[in-house]
């Protein structure tokens, strides 16, 4: 079974902390990792099945604008599999 991949970006830390623990605490998701991508902009990169996914990075999103900026949010559903070594 492929793993489908979660991305939530936002500006400001606080913001992705929050949201990354909205993230882990409503589904069933792994944390893969959180990218500094400069200018203040940060990312969390989640996997699990499609439906957690989903899921995470809706709960992950509403939590993160209640506290900051969501630049982005982003579920690949089906990723190819040289996804992988790029997130």
């Amino acid at each position: 079974m492929k793993k489908a991949i979660g991305l939530l970006e936002t500006r400001g830390f606080t913001g992705l902390a929050i949201a990354t623990d909205a993230m882990l605490k409503s589904a069933s998701v792994e944390l893969h990792k959180q990218v500094g991508i400069g200018g203040g902009f940060v990312t969390t990169v989640i996997t699990g099945d499609v439906g957690s996914v989903k899921a995470a990075v809706e709960a992950g999103t509403e939590a993160a604008a209640r506290v900051g900026e969501v630049v982005s949010s982003q579920v690949i559903a089906s990723p190819h599999e040289d996804m992988e070594q790029m997130v």
